[in-house]
């Protein structure tokens, strides 16, 4: 099984590792075959990811995908981010062995469940209220 240089350099030195404190969004995926696991938190500000970190379990690909999916979503926004797909990752990481390609697709997963956890945090920090003097009803945050 031969790795692209950049599969190595993810691996040996990867890049936003670890866990962001109070983050607005976490999403933990995993492969009951392979034990990998992945977490990727997010910080959101005005609908981009302004942060983001990652904790891995798993093989020199799970680590690599991790570490580039969080370079790739980092200054995007949700929308954006949301288009970064499996392959988009093998291919910044310049290939991926066949069998390992099942690890990009939990960096993908991982990304899209940390972005869910946001929007559905985001959804319940909604309240109904009157507003002031319009007596109309409307959505505004707590």
């Amino acid at each position: 099984m031969m790795y692209s240089k950049k599969v190595i350099e993810n691996f040996t030195h990867p890049m936003n590792v670890g866990e962001l404190k109070n983050p607005d969004g976490v999403g933990k995926v995993g492969n009951p075959v392979c034990g990998d696991v992945m977490e990727i938190h997010i910080k959101v500000e005005n609908n981009r990811i302004k942060d983001i970190k990652f904790k891995t379990f798993g093989c020199a690909s799970a680590i690599a995908t991790s570490s580039m999916i969080t370079q790739l979503a980092k200054g995007k926004t949700l929308d954006e981010a949301r288009k970064i797909t499996k392959a988009d990752v093998a291919k910044e990481l310049e290939g991926l062995p066949k069998l390992k390609m099942h690890c990009s697709n939990l960096a993908e997963e991982a990304l899209n469940a940390a972005i869910d956890n946001y929007e559905n945090k985001s959804k319940q920090s909604f309240v109904r209220h009157e507003c002031h003097g319009c007596n109309k009803k409307c959505e505004k945050r707590k």
